[in-house]
Parts: structure tokens; sequence; C-alpha cells
């Protein structure tokens, strides 16, 4: 099995396809059994969250586990595949592995070094794990992912400002509100993780008062209680929304919460002398309607815009030591998997062995019937113990030199050596480059249409 990881981000597609790629939590556990259900797809962990949607998958064929990732992802964004192609990025075998700890460790972060894209990975890896869609090589990733991250943050000062997305937002924010939050009514609608961070925050800069809404009334009850704020029931959002200066939206809504119509009714009954209402959507999909930014008196801060403004700020300082760490734990993590590749050859190895040996201890019965039973069993223990020795120094060696780049040429040559048959992890060869439609009819792929990061990628469709 070989990683390949597949995916949009804010670097990559527009709010509007991050809107139509995103799984809600709700389907979450639908979309993994659909990924782990096609033919190239063994393992698969789905990370969804305002500014990514990401598979880490397992698979047995770099194009058929990419075709079928793709056609996944095209039926969950009820678009046709060559829609998203031009905003999809794959990354394969050690970049793969490069990707997934650069996004644990907030290098590949909107704010670099933000540190919430760890609970969110660390939910997707619990998801996928309930879910039963990962695997023995997942578990690890995600396990080795999650401690780089945490060193990451522990050894350096990556996220010595604190920074999250909300707190960039809010510092985006206060630039249109005279450049302070102090004393500024706020209002947070959402009550998850999201939500909560928003809350935290603007009650850490001084914002107030503060009122909370939800969908789930207990929940933002719970959620204003824990900040001193006031929790208002969802159907009195116009009445709310007059009243503030700051809107944090990061609802799980599948549609706009704040619309054109709802905003329109609070910009009325809002004081025209009070400055702009800024809106910060947080949310994906979009929580503000598309239109809300046309309205006078409005100032909507989405994740198109903050990439924009975001993409020409300083890099965080500790970023090239971050690097650093993340290339270590890279070649790390590739020593043990290509450790764990030649471990079935070694399991056949020593099975040819003691096949051997059986067959010889059999075949000695036969010849001397007079022995006794103690006898037997001591020429046994006596054969085994010379099989073990003999094969102890090379099974060690062979997983050394399996460890370091390129050691793959030692298992082969051990199989080769030796005739051993060792099952192959890929069901079908010369996978073509444009995977067809299938019998269920799912629209055909065009794998060259996506880039795809170098590494060992095949030229042609022959399953890794």
């Amino acid at each position: 099995m070989k990683l390949l990881v597949v995916g949009a981000s804010y670097r990559t597609a527009p709010v509007a396809t991050l809107e139509q790629l995103a799984v809600a939590p709700a389907d979450l556990t639908r979309t993994l059994d659909r990924l782990v259900a096609q033919p190239y797809v063994a393992e698969a962990v789905l990370v969804s969250t305002c500014n990514r949607v990401e598979v880490y998958a397992a698979v047995s064929g770099f194009h058929g586990g990419l075709g079928d990732i793709c056609a996944v992802l095209a039926e969950q964004a009820g678009a046709p595949p060559a829609a998203l192609a031009n905003h999809l990025y794959v990354h394969y075998d050690a970049a793969a592995v490069d990707h997934v700890f650069r996004v644990a460790a907030g290098l590949d972060s909107m704010v670099v070094g933000e540190a919430q894209i760890l609970g969110q990975l660390r939910d997707a890896y619990h998801w996928a794990s309930g879910a039963d869609s990962a695997g023995r090589l997942l578990h690890e990733l995600m396990q080795q992912a999650l401690r780089v991250g945490k060193r990451a943050h522990a050894e350096t000062n990556i996220d010595r400002a604190g920074q999250s997305v909300v707190t960039a937002a809010l510092d985006l924010a206060a630039g249109l509100l005279d450049g302070d939050l102090s004393g500024r009514p706020a209002m947070v609608v959402g009550a998850g993780a999201m939500g909560s961070l928003g809350v935290a925050t603007l009650s850490r800069l001084g914002a107030g008062p503060l009122t909370v809404t939800n969908r789930g009334a207990d929940r933002a009850v719970r959620l204003a209680e824990s900040y001193g704020a006031n929790a208002v029931p969802m159907a009195e959002l116009v009445d709310a929304l007059s009243t503030v200066d700051i809107v944090v939206a990061a609802t799980a809504a599948t549609e706009p919460v704040l619309t054109r119509d709802v905003v329109t009714r609070a910009l009325a009954r809002r004081d025209a002398d009070r400055g702009p209402l800024v809106l910060l959507d947080l949310a994906v999909p979009r929580d503000v309607e598309e239109g809300v930014a046309e309205l006078a008196g409005v100032e909507v801060i989405d994740i198109d815009r903050m990439a924009a403004i975001l993409a020409d700020g300083p890099a965080a300082a500790d970023a090239a030591e971050v690097t650093r760490i993340v290339a270590g734990e890279v070649e790390a993590f590739l020593s043990w998997l290509r450790g764990a590749d030649v471990a079935p050859t070694v399991a056949a190895l020593r099975g040819r062995a003691d096949d051997v040996v059986t067959a010889e201890l059999r075949r000695l019965a036969q010849r001397r019937p007079d022995f006794t039973d103690d006898q037997r069993a001591e020429v046994a223990r006596t054969v085994h113990r010379v099989v073990q020795r003999l094969l102890h120094q090379p099974t060690v060696r062979v997983r050394q030199l399996a460890a370091e780049p390129g050691g793959d040429q030692y298992a082969a040559l051990l199989r080769e050596l030796f005739d051993l048959e060792v099952p192959q992890t890929s069901p079908v060869d010369n996978v073509p480059d444009v995977v067809e439609t299938d019998p269920a009819g799912r629209p055909s792929f065009e794998v060259a249409d996506v880039p795809v990061a170098e590494s060992h990628v095949p030229s042609t469709g022959g399953a890794r």
C-alpha cells in the first residue's frame, strides 16, 4: 500500500468550490464508507474544515486510487470531475507524508503556525477510527502527524502570537473599526469549536457585550454562560444583529444563515452613525449569503478575502525551524515505512525455512523410525536453532538496509535469490491514465489534469 493525498484548500480553490466539496459531520461516515468501498482505496481519513478538504488514503495503485478518490469527491461536490481538476492537488508517497506533517505543524495554514488544525486533524482521525476506515498505515501516519504538530509547537515559537483563523479575522475587523475591538458589541453565530474560539477570543480582546446564538439553544446557553455572554434564540437574529458591530459566523449549516433579507432588516433597525457592521464569515459552506457584501454599511470578511490579505503578510519567524523538524520527521517515518514494506519478504523467507525444516524432519522420521520421541524432539530443536541462527543476521541486516533510501531493492533481491512468493498489495497492473466510466456510471476522470507533487509518482499506470 502507498500513501496518497488528494485535496483542495484556500490556496487552490475559491470558497465556492470548497463549499461544494465540504462534508458535513452528518455525512462523514457515509463518505468514508464510500471511499473505502472503491477498488483501489484500502484506508481513508477525511479532513473537512473552513479552508481545506483533504482525503488521506492508503491505495494499492496510484492512478486507480486517484481516480477512485476524485470520483467520490466529484460525487460529493455534485460537479463534473473536470470542473474540480484545476482546484485539486495530489501528493504521493514521500510527498504525501511531508504534506500531512506540514499541515499538522501549521505550515500549510492560512495563518502560519495556528494550532487549531491539530484539533481538526485529531477529530478527523477519531472519526475515521470510529468508521473503521483507518487501517495500520493511516493509524501510524495520523498518530505521528499529531505528534509532529505538538513537537513543532512545543520546540519553537511558531505560534507565539497565539493566532488562529479567528484572531487573524478579528485583526482585520479591528482595522475596519478604528483599530480597537475593546468595548465593541459583538455576536457569535454558532456554538461549535470555531464559535467557541470566537467567543473566547472576543472576550480576551475586551469586546462586549457579547451575544451567542445557535440553532441548538442549549449549546448557545452553555457557551454564553462560560464567558458571561448573553444567549439569544435564532428567531431573534435580526434584533440581535441590529445591536452589534462585529459578527463571527461559524455554523455547520448547509445554507446561509445571514441572508441578504436578514441583514437588510437588521441594518434598517441599526443607528446610522454606528459605523460598518463587520461580518466575519468563517464557515464552509458560507454563513453569509452572496450579495450581502454589496449592502451599504456592511463589510464582509470571508475565507477568500482573508487568503488574499494574509498572503502578503510576514511568515512566522520560526517557520524555517519547523520546516527542519518536519523534514527530519518525514525521513524517520519513511524509514519506518520502508522497514514495514520488507516485513512480508522476511516473513516469507522464514516461512520457506520452516517448510524446508518440516519436510526434512518428516523425511528423517520415515528413514529412522527407531528414533524415540525425545530423540526426534531434540533433533527438531537443533535443526530449528541452526536455521534461526543462519537467518538472524541476514534478516536483521535487510531490515536495516530497507530503512535506507532505495532500500526496497534489497527486499526484491531477497525474493529473487530465494524464489519467494510474496503477496502483492496491488490487485491490478497497468491501470490506464484515464479512468473510464465504471459499471456504476461514475464519470471518467482525467488523471493528467490534476497537479501532482513529484515523489516517485509512476509515469505509467502500473500499480505501486
